[in-house]
């Protein structure tokens, strides 16, 4: 009876240490993880940002901003890394795949940077310039 016991502590005993075993590295596991989160948080920013890059242009396209051929290139330029980005980003898992999704939107948001300045200023940042402008004197005037 008493090596029935013995045998019964000492299973429990060694059931305990290979739970709190198994939960150590498994919280260790976890942390690895943690860069691979940060790489899809940083590659989905990334993806986003384009799209509404990509969003903006096509709207001021739209509403009768001259477009000229070299404008409507880089858009399309732009529109295709933002369909890839976003392909590539719903299939990555580890941070190599989401510096590459990052390195796609990159590309997507130079295009958006060529198109932009292939239609010229935007009446909206004419408007924001003269503004900003005009707070910068009167915040010199009253200094």
């Amino acid at each position: 009876m008493g090596c029935a016991v013995l045998l019964a502590l000492l299973l429990i005993a060694g059931a305990v240490v290979a739970r709190r075993r198994w939960g150590r590295t498994r919280g260790l596991s976890d942390l690895s993880r943690l860069s691979d989160l940060d790489a899809e948080a940083d590659a989905n920013r990334w993806v986003v940002r384009l799209g509404a890059g990509v969003s903006a242009l096509d709207v001021r396209t739209r509403t009768g901003a001259r477009a000229d051929g070299m404008a409507a290139q880089a858009l399309s330029a732009a529109s295709e890394r933002l369909r890839t980005a976003r392909a590539e980003l719903a299939t990555a898992r580890t941070a190599a795949e989401y510096a590459l999704v990052r390195r796609t939107a990159a590309e997507g948001l130079d295009h958006v940077r060529r198109a932009r300045t292939s239609l010229g200023p935007d009446q909206a940042d004419v408007e924001a310039r003269r503004s900003e402008a005009g707070r910068v004197r009167r915040s010199a005037q009253v200094s």
